[in-house]
């Protein structure tokens, strides 16, 4: 499989997580979330670590490099203790890898001394960093966990420990579904289930925020950021980076529509790049964070009315409902013609009646200042 994502052209690739604990997994091991009739949108999954023996993961380790001398190889390692963490960086780094991805922060691991646990102590973070560093001269990311609420704490002890740069988000401990009938978790396993990673696009905005929130701490604003977490187009690939990111990395993506989204990166990153005159990448590294405020900071003093293009609307209602019942009444709706209309004596410009359209005929439109407030440019 690795072989395959640098054919495809995939620029480097990072190796299932290894260890000393051969993992011994479950079936089935997966669950999904899905929106009406589209793919599925949050992805469960219930795997551990690589469960070949350690020996088996460095020999592929080492003919990948052989074979693909001029991609980039990153071993992900996981360790119980101290001198676990320092001998299989050792191994790692005999084996040819080019970097180390310290993986503290698995949510599903059976054992406590291995994965999301520890990735919610600073201090074993630091420690085992130094322990990797100890082990190997080879460049470190340490995996975050998203399974936390201030990130940076936990990224400052991973720099203080040596590492020379962070890897987030990984997968959010989570239950998707249960069977109404049988009253279980899914995936069953013989009658139970577990609480276990979650990931794909529904975790995007998550993993958005963290990055945004590292990039901006004043102590990492230049640590080198690998944004992971439901990243599938050129789109996501772009806030990513935008919001700080500098490399990026993707799973739940190949799992569900392959290698090849590669190729649709590449090429919508290129036009865009080319659209807003850069000249590589690294130059919109982080550009959108100007723009992130804190909430008393916003621009509290306009509304934007909903503009409706009945030439699109099909009549459905939907505008119509969600603002009756979730929203200010203001959406008034005419049985006769089947079209909406927005009754702006009511409208507070939530836009909830844009979100839920399903042919995307709302937009922004007129904007109105508030009673007793200087009218200026507003960017919308």
């Amino acid at each position: 499989m690795c072989a395959k994502a640098y054919d495809t052209g995939w620029g480097g690739v990072v190796f299932k997580t290894i260890g000393f604990f051969i993992a011994n997994e479950v079936s089935p091991r997966f669950d999904h979330l899905v929106k009406e009739d589209t793919g599925f949108i949050g992805f469960k999954n219930m795997e551990q670590i690589a469960e070949h023996p350690l020996e088996e993961n460095l020999t592929a380790l080492r003919r990948l490099k052989e074979d693909y001398p001029d991609k980039v190889l990153i071993a992900s390692i996981m360790g119980e203790n101290e001198q676990q963490w320092e001998e299989l960086a050792r191994l790692v780094q005999e084996a040819s890898a080019d970097m180390i991805e310290c993986n503290f922060s698995c949510p599903q691991m059976t054992s406590h001394a291995m994965g999301s646990d520890v990735g919610q102590s600073p201090e074993l973070v630091e420690k085992y960093c130094r322990a990797v560093k100890r082990g190997s001269t080879l460049p470190m990311l340490a995996k975050m966990t998203p399974n936390i609420g201030d990130m940076c704490e936990v990224a400052l002890a991973a720099k203080r420990g040596g590492a020379d740069g962070i890897a987030a988000i990984n997968t959010v401990k989570s239950i998707t579904n249960i069977d109404l009938n049988q009253k279980i978790g899914m995936p069953i396993v013989n009658g139970k289930s577990s609480i276990s990673g979650y990931s794909g696009k529904a975790v995007k905005p998550i993993a958005l925020r963290f990055i945004q929130q590292m990039r901006t701490h004043p102590e990492l604003r230049d640590f080198p950021i690998s944004g992971i977490g439901g990243i599938e187009t050129w789109e996501d690939a772009a806030e990513f980076l935008l919001l700080g990111a500098a490399t990026l990395q993707v799973t739940t993506g190949i799992m569900q529509y392959g290698y090849r989204i590669v190729e649709d990166m590449a090429s919508g990153l290129s036009h865009y790049l080319a659209d807003q005159g850069f000249d590589s990448l690294q130059e919109m590294v982080g550009l959108a964070n100007n723009n992130i405020v804190p909430a008393e900071d916003l621009d509290r003093s306009y509304i934007v009315y909903p503009r409706i293009n009945l030439d699109k609307c099909v009549g459905c209602g939907r505008c119509y409902i969600s603002c009756y019942d979730g929203g200010h009444q203001a959406m008034e709706w005419s049985e006769k013609t089947r079209t909406p209309h927005c009754n702006t004596e009511k409208c507070v410009g939530c836009l909830l009646c844009g979100h839920v359209c399903p042919v995307g005929c709302i937009e922004l439109g007129e904007v109105k200042f508030k009673k007793g407030e200087k009218e200026h440019p507003v960017t919308l």
